[in-house]
């Protein structure tokens, strides 16, 4: 406490200083508090000397008017190549949670055009949509969008639904969410993107113009080899390792398939496990509402917090594992056949 105090007293009293937190505590409450006290940057010890650089150079171009805060934006989309993944829930709690984090502008956007369920899940009947916005691309600026885009209650997060009949969103184009994720990156800070599970020409839009793509799995054979599908398909697509971070959803400890067999399988680190918590979820979903404001201290509430303090440009967390090799059980139906 004696040290977020401090921050708020840096903060106040020297505007423009830049605050940075260096800490082996990575509790997320922690990362949430120190955040919304001022601090600038949050680095977890062990402390990766790039990660340390990267932050230094971020807050020297703020310094020098490199970068405006109003103007920079990240683009995180939720993608499953197969249904009931629950990147739609994923997509609607991350959203509020990274709008009450940093109090900044939030987009959130349904790309879903044949099955979309944004506005379900936060109880919303917006006025506008998509294929709105499309078909006056000539006259957005930020007043438009603000007033064409659904506030959320009190928050800073602003929603985007899908067009009401399949018709409209024929007409949507690849080029017309190119222009419309260029537009929302303008004005917002954050831009969170559900898309549908196919892998069509508008979907690839979207992941090609994403900062980071939030690939959902869990922990069963299917999703698992689903989850090869997408990473050889991003790899032709040319995306860099680090722009996919991979989401477990619905993780429990004593699960038969464990994260160590998927992360060597995958060749990918599994960058965070949101737990199995059904009755939240679903009492949620019903009521239609984000899970904090059902139960903030549930054990998924606390990870969408968690999951949204990572996402934030003001946390880097820096941490290295190493895997081991088993190639029995499960690791043994993905060992390629030598050939004789």
């Amino acid at each position: 406490q004696l040290t977020l105090d401090i921050i708020v007293k840096i903060s106040k009293n020297l505007r423009n200083a830049k605050i940075v937190v260096i800490s082996y505590d990575m509790d997320s409450q922690t990362v949430i508090k120190a955040l919304r006290a001022g601090a600038r940057e949050y680095l977890v010890k062990p402390l990766i000397e790039s990660d340390f650089i990267d932050s230094v150079e971020k807050i020297k171009d703020l310094i020098l008017g490199n970068i405006n805060d109003t103007t920079k934006c990240k683009v995180i989309t939720t993608f499953s190549n197969k249904g009931g993944m629950g990147k739609t829930s994923i997509a609607a709690n991350l959203a509020v949670e990274i709008a009450n984090l940093t109090k900044e502008k939030v987009a959130l956007v349904d790309l879903n055009f044949q099955m979309g369920d944004i506005t379900t899940f936060l109880d919303l009947n917006p006025a506008f949509d998509t294929s709105y916005v499309v078909n006056n691309l000539e006259r957005i600026d930020e007043t438009f969008l603000l007033s064409t885009l659904e506030k959320y209650k009190d928050t800073s997060l602003y929603v985007l639904a899908d067009p009401p009949d399949l018709e409209q969103a024929e007409v949507i184009t690849s080029e017309n969410i190119t222009t419309l994720i260029n537009v929302l990156r303008s004005v917002f800070s954050y831009v969170i993107i559900d898309t549908t599970s196919s892998f069509d020409g508008k979907t690839i839009t979207a992941l090609d113009n994403s900062d980071l793509i939030l690939l959902i799995a869990v922990l069963n054979l299917p999703s698992v080899r689903n989850c090869q599908r997408c990473f050889d398909l991003f790899k032709r697509l040319g995306y860099q390792k680090d722009k996919i971070k991979l989401i477990v959803n619905r993780y429990m400890e004593n699960d038969e398939i464990k994260i160590e067999d998927v992360e060597d399988v995958l060749g990918y680190s599994v960058y965070y496990k949101i737990p199995n918590n059904y009755f939240a979820i679903i009492n949620a979903m019903n009521k239609g509402m984000p899970v904090s404001d059902l139960n903030h201290q549930s054990n998924i509430a606390k990870a969408f917090r968690e999951l949204a303090a990572l996402l934030s440009d003001n946390y880097t967390y820096s941490a290295t594992k190493q895997t081991k090799q088993d190639e029995r059980g499960f690791l043994g139906l993905f060992k390629k056949k030598e050939k004789k």
